[in-house]
Order: structure tokens, then C-alpha cells, then sequence
């Protein structure tokens, strides 16, 4: 006799859940959708610099040529403990070319810097002490997390406005959310700038370094919620 009460409990248990879902599929509701969008300017731009023997003329060393971009950066308020890495290191697999016999080493960093116009300086420096092969890697927003739940919001609070809006033009109220779905959250970073657009030559003096206006194309965020709301 216990199983035939236990099926029945479980029968009663499916059918109140189904009840439920009735219930809130039959009571008069509107659905909405909205999105909330910005453009951010990155903070957080990262420079890779690659050092090669075999580019620098007179075969400077890798060591002298680290040691050269290790002053210009320090130079210019680089902290190098905090902003420079290294990304790859190939030098220990050294690369020999069969006529000269000779040894090309090669090192890798990955610069963060936070802002263009030290992008742009950057790039001068460099270029002064030999070190042409740099190139921007990636640009990124450091706030990102904060400002997804805050565009979140602002999606949410976008959609009630328009579901009151639309309501009202009928005679009815809005009522509490009945359903709140995210529809995504989207980042579009064209990585685009001109932090190497300089107004001297390497040649001319430190003292009349003047850098043209420098930025980075700003960074397009979006966030999308649909929202069901009971009507009263």
C-alpha cells in the first residue's frame, strides 16, 4: 500500500509544478527586450618589443641591446618590475645559418603601458636606441567587470521604461517582473591608434620631442536583457 501513495505524492508534485508554469503562462504579461551601450577609452595598452642580434646594426648584443631599452624606459617613468615581462625567450633555441655560421638570439617583452601618448613616447625612445620591432598587441579596459554589471542594469531599467510606455498607451499598468533573462554581453575592440605618429626624427634633440595628438580607438560595450512583466 506505500507505493501506490508515494506515486500518487509524486503525481500531485508534477502537477502543482505544472499548475505553476500554467499560471504564468496564461496571466497577461509583456515581453521586452533592451540594451545598454558606452565606448570606454582603454587603460591598459600592451606593447610586445622584440630584440634581435641580428637587426641592430654593428651586431649589437641582446644583452646591450636589453640594457639600452631598459634606460630609455626607465627613463620616461617605466616601472620595469611592474610593467615589463617577458613573453618568450628564443634564444636558447638558437637559429644557425649554414653560410656565415652565424647565431641569431632573440628575446621577447610584453610592455604595459596606460595610456597613448606613453605608447607614442615609448615607441620614440625605442626607436632611438636601436629597437624598431615593436608593435601593439592587444588593448583592454581595466574597469570591464564594474561596468558590465552597471550597463546590466541600466538594460534592465531600460526595458522597464519601455514596458510602462507601452502599457500605458493601452490603459494598463505595469506590473512586477515576472522573468529576467541576459541576452549577453558584448565587447567590440577595434585595437586601432596612433601612438607612433611622432613630430622628430631620432636624430633631432630629447628637448624638442614633440608627440602628436595620440589615442586609441575607444572600446564598444553592450549588455542585453529580455524581461516578462505581469500587466494589472
Amino acid at each position: 500500500m506505500k507505493q501506490p501513495l508515494l506515486t500518487l505524492a509524486l503525481m500531485g508534485s508534477v502537477l502543482a509544478s505544472w499548475s505553476q508554469a500554467k499560471n504564468f503562462i496564461d496571466q497577461p504579461y509583456l515581453e521586452t527586450s533592451a540594451r545598454a551601450d558606452t565606448l570606454v577609452t582603454p587603460d591598459r595598452i600592451f606593447l610586445e618589443i622584440r630584440l634581435q642580434e641580428s637587426d641592430s646594426k654593428g651586431r649589437t648584443s641582446l644583452q646591450e641591446l636589453e640594457q639600452g631599452m631598459a634606460a630609455r624606459l626607465k627613463a620616461i617613468g617605466i616601472d620595469l618590475e611592474k610593467q615589463l615581462t617577458v613573453s618568450d625567450l628564443s634564444s636558447d633555441f638558437q637559429k644557425y645559418f649554414l653560410r656565415s655560421q652565424d647565431i641569431l638570439k632573440e628575446k621577447v617583452f610584453e610592455l604595459l603601458v596606460y595610456d597613448a601618448q606613453t605608447a607614442g613616447r615609448v615607441l620614440y625612445e625605442l626607436e632611438r636606441t636601436g629597437i624598431s620591432n615593436v608593435r601593439l598587441e592587444r588593448t583592454e579596459y581595466a574597469e570591464m567587470d564594474a561596468l558590465r554589471d552597471t550597463l546590466k542594469a541600466q538594460a534592465v531599467r531600460r526595458a522597464q521604461r519601455q514596458g510602462r510606455i507601452m502599457v500605458e498607451a493601452i490603459g494598463q499598468n505595469l506590473g512586477k517582473a515576472l522573468y529576467i533573462s541576459d541576452s549577453g554581453f558584448t565587447v567590440i575592440n577595434n585595437m586601432k591608434g596612433r601612438a607612433a605618429e611622432v613630430m622628430m626624427s631620432a636624430d633631432e634633440p630629447e628637448s624638442v620631442y614633440v608627440a602628436l595628438p595620440a589615442d586609441f580607438d575607444k572600446i564598444r560595450v553592450e549588455a542585453g536583457v529580455q524581461v516578462k512583466f505581469a500587466l494589472e
